[in-house]
């Protein structure tokens, strides 16, 4: 599919001035060709429906980040699954008819985190633990059933403010238990720990050498990185994958939506594409730092 030279997008969230999204979507379409224009836009929930609705035909989607993944729904025309299951959209798509638009909701975080581990070698969980309860481990949750676990464990501060992830989990096929942070609960049968913790903010847990050495580990944050997790992780030699990992396969599957509408559909020269998008962040293609 083939949009004028000033088709627009942007990535909306507050904050945002540390977003890598701009890179990573400037590189993708400069190998397909496209003078598309992508901005990032620091717009809260108060200013949102303002902005989607202002946006005339020139305009071809959006990217959203926190705190707007959940208050985006209601200005929304449908939702693909992945969305409904996690209540989480990070991708709205405009598909305009004239002067009237449908806009359309995707969750590309969950295929992201699956893509992202599999290029770690990734491929196969038993049992998953899940830190923090947010819209991004709603995420984590339906990527560990695609990844085949039977189970995962939720540590949170707070369990009870983390409950709504109790029904999502019973629907994708897993056993989930909500604990505290400082009710560690780890044993032979983890296979990946996820973090989803804000970046800057230092876990509250603490896992020994020998679990950091055998059990990968992604952290969702990746300003400022490494973060303590990370850089505990690394110290154990263990593998860990930052949230650029995540980001840079989410983003490849939002260029695929803004490209031909289809988050299943893979764009001309892909291999190409996701290789500018890696080397835009400074990414191998296993999603560890290039020359690590």
């Amino acid at each position: 599919m083939t949009r004028a030279p000033d088709t627009r997008l942007a990535v909306l969230g507050k904050p945002i001035a540390h977003s890598k999204s701009p890179l990573l979507h400037a590189a993708a379409y400069d190998v397909l060709g496209l003078q598309w224009i992508y901005e990032r836009d620091e717009i809260d929930e108060s200013q949102l429906a303002a902005f989607v609705k202002s946006r005339d035909s020139a305009w071809r989607g959006l990217s959203l980040t926190m705190p707007l993944k959940q208050a985006i729904q209601p200005h929304l025309d449908r939702i693909d699954r992945i969305g409904e299951l996690t209540g989480a959209v990070n991708t709205v798509l405009f598909e305009w008819g004239g002067d009237t638009v449908h806009r359309a909701g995707f969750n590309t975080d969950v295929p992201g985190i699956v893509r992202a581990l599999g290029a770690a070698g990734v491929e196969r969980v038993r049992h998953a633990h899940i830190l923090g309860g947010g819209a991004t481990a709603a995420s984590a949750i339906v990527a560990a059933s695609e990844l085949g676990a039977e189970s995962v464990l939720v540590s949170v501060r707070a369990p009870e403010r983390a409950a709504g992830l109790v029904p999502l989990a019973a629907s994708v096929g897993l056993t989930i238990d909500l604990a505290t942070f400082d009710d560690p609960r780890d044993d032979d049968a983890t296979g990946l720990v996820v973090s989803t913790l804000p970046g800057g903010v230092d876990a509250p847990v603490t896992f020994d050498a020998d679990f950091r050495a055998r059990v990968p580990l992604l952290d969702v944050a990746y300003e400022p990185w490494p973060t303590t997790l990370g850089q505990a992780w690394t110290d154990a030699g263990g593998v860990v994958l930052s949230g650029l990992a995540m980001l840079v396969h989410q983003a490849l599957l939002q260029v695929r939506i803004f490209v031909a509408g289809d988050p299943f559909a893979p764009l001309p020269d892909e291999d190409a594409v996701l290789a500018a998008m890696l080397g835009a962040v400074g990414l191998a293609a296993d999603g560890t730092p290039r020359g690590q």
